[in-house]
């Protein structure tokens, strides 16, 4: 096989309260990547289609993974990246992190696949600490593993694949302003409360086990944030409104995806999706801000070829 074409999925992070742990995959929007052996060595960006990116694969998130990844394996070849932007950067679902597993992905299928998903992560890592200043895989993780994804440690990297209910549902809202993720670090407190910090782990205790058994009732009980939320959310006009404009209509819980702008809430089945959607719409299209609307069952799945 000498070329690979591959859907390279967004993602959400943090899952309300598992900050730069928790993730989850979505199936209905993502990036797609061409991904070419060449007999003329190393990592070469040849397209990019969507928004203006650099070229040069060391200043590109999908090129500094491929790199570190290449510079590892010596493969008797190069690779030519083609990439199709889907994802807007900055918008809080993992544009940066499907660059970055995209190429590792792809180049790994056309290698023979000498590397597991763990590995594929390791190096997808260092892409993504282009963006965002540092290594962390929470949105990494699901895209590659599929489904939903707790990170246990970074050093060593240690992936848990977590169950998804079946009939679990995602609902966004990208508020088309741009929200750096360093920027969204950069306002945290160094410090919290000890309540808070009890509280946070009650929760993402919680909501593991509610997707290990099903339980939408736990999940609901779950999905709060005390510790991230209260900074970040003041960075996106109207959320509050957004979040209790959702509850209202039924979504087990609503919280800021990534680090924002966009807003992600769960429900328990596509009609409870849909209604939460419209409830998301209702509030936007009463402002300036313009603004896409996604419904998406979680992708168990993750990164493929198409």
């Amino acid at each position: 096989m000498k070329e690979i074409k591959i859907f390279s999925p967004a993602t959400v992070a943090n899952v309300a309260c598992g900050f730069d742990v928790l993730g989850f995959c979505l199936d209905t929007i993502g990036d797609e990547m061409v991904i070419r052996k060449t007999e003329k060595k190393g990592i070469t960006i040849t397209k990019i289609e969507g928004y203006d990116l650099p070229f040069e694969a060391e200043n590109n998130v999908a090129g500094v993974s491929a790199l570190a990844m290449y510079n590892d394996l010596q493969p008797d070849c190069g690779f030519e990246i083609e990439i199709y932007k889907h994802i807007k950067p900055g918008s809080g679902i993992g544009s940066s992190s499907a660059s970055a597993v995209g190429s590792v992905f792809g180049i790994n299928e056309l290698l023979g696949k000498p590397l597991d998903k763990t590995k594929l992560t390791f190096y997808a890592m260092k892409g993504e600490a282009l963006a965002s200043k540092c290594e962390h895989a929470d949105n990494l993780a699901p895209a590659i593993f599929g489904g939903f994804t707790l990170v246990k440690s970074v050093n060593p990297l240690l992936v848990l694949e977590l169950p998804t209910p079946l009939d679990l549902y995602a609902t966004l809202i990208h508020p088309q302003i741009e929200v750096k993720t360093s920027e969204a670090r950069a306002i945290l407190p160094k410090e919290i409360p000890l309540s808070n910090a009890i509280t946070q782990w009650a929760n993402v205790g919680s909501l593991v086990h509610a997707l290990h058994t099903s339980d939408y009732d736990l999940i609901k009980e779950s999905l709060h944030d005390v510790v991230i939320e209260p900074y970040r959310k003041q960075l996106i006009p109207h959320f509050d409104e957004v979040k209790n404009s959702v509850l209202e209509v039924g979504a087990l819980g609503c919280a800021i995806s990534g680090s924002g702008p966009s807003i992600f809430a769960l429900s328990k089945g596509e009609t409870t999706a849909k209604a939460v959607q419209s409830a998301m719409q209702n509030v936007y299209s009463k402002t300036d801000i313009k603004f896409e609307t996604y419904v998406s069952k979680i992708n168990v799945q993750g990164i493929r070829v198409i």
